[in-house]
């Protein structure tokens, strides 16, 4: 891998030193830093010239981090790379990916065309909100899911896993095909859906559990908990209908507003998120584990930079 180069902004510095260890490699020394105005510099501290350069950056909190990805892609563009590709293991900005009501923006569009003006030649990604945000990119975007870290989590704490005692559900209907993936790779577990209403931003109504979940363990599987009411309202609505535990699973743990206070007060047993979000130790709540994304993010740029399939990744 002599012609690897890995560099981070301020917003992955711990998840970049554990793709590094597990790469055995050294991460690229570079400047991320604030003028006395505020705005960003940035400044990579040896040449990267002809290299594949892997930048590694979640975007949040979305407005700075997102600015330094930019402005790193920016960098070593100009300093010759050979291949650029962005590693964005949260991708911010995904939640409005369409005009759906009037007057709003593409945001997930317009951050797209940024990275792609940026420099990178290329996007690997953990659990898009919406999957057809890599159709706003002209150039290669992986989409990974995190279910193979989850399944081996899981493994891990249950000697058995069977459909009779266990159920996997998706908190809405656009997590149906999640939840079936996450169902296949557990033994082709039954699933079950909560049908529910968003009457406003970031409030949910439930309204139906459809599938059996009586007597059994609801295995709840999600892309983010943000202010964490819709998983609080879902885990007691499985709690109502006889679920014996509520296990929540969550690539991205934003824990905004009082989502600790929220979670922490539900019937949740355990949640389950991924190191794609740091600096939100002090939000996390007491039932919430942190387990690491790096070894999934790490295979797939060893067949990025091999130019190897990255197919076998994606669930």
């Amino acid at each position: 891998m002599e012609n690897l180069k890995i560099i981070s902004g301020n917003a992955s510095k711990q998840l970049l030193k554990e793709i590094c260890d597990y790469l055995k490699i050294t991460s690229t020394p570079s400047i991320v830093d604030r003028f006395s105005d505020g705005e960003i510099m940035v400044k990579i501290l040896e040449s990267i010239r002809g290299y594949d350069v892997f930048v590694v950056q979640s975007t949040n909190p979305p407005s700075d981090n997102l600015m330094e990805l930019l402005l790193i892609l920016d960098a070593v563009k100009r300093a010759s790379a050979n291949r650029i590709t962005a590693v964005i293991p949260y991708f911010g900005y995904s939640r409005q990916d369409r005009k759906d009501t009037p007057r709003v923006p593409i945001s997930a569009r317009l951050v797209s065309d940024l990275i792609q003006i940026a420099g990178a030649g290329r996007v690997l990604t953990i659990d898009l909100h919406a999957e057809q945000i890599q159709g706003f990119f002209n150039i290669p975007v992986d989409n990974l899911y995190a279910i193979p870290v989850f399944k081996d989590y899981l493994l891990k704490q249950y000697s058995y896993i069977d459909a009779d005692s266990f159920v996997i559900v998706s908190p809405d209907a656009g997590g149906a095909r999640r939840a079936r993936l996450f169902a296949n790779k557990l033994g082709d577990l039954p699933i079950a859906l909560i049908d529910k209403r968003r009457p406003f931003p970031n409030q949910a109504e439930i309204m139906n559990v459809i599938g059996d979940v009586y007597n059994k363990i609801a295995i709840v599987v999600d892309d983010i908990i943000d202010t964490g009411r819709t998983i609080s309202i879902a885990s007691k609505a499985l709690s109502d209908r006889g679920a014996k535990e509520v296990i929540v699973f969550a690539t991205h743990g934003i824990f905004s507003s009082n989502a600790k206070e929220i979670l922490e007060n539900s019937p949740i047993k355990e949640i389950v998120i991924t190191n794609t979000i740091e600096g939100n130790e002090d939000r996390i709540p007491r039932n919430a584990r942190k387990i690491s994304i790096a070894p999934l993010i790490s295979e797939a740029i060893l067949r990025i930079y091999s130019s190897e399939s990255v197919s076998s990744l994606f669930i």
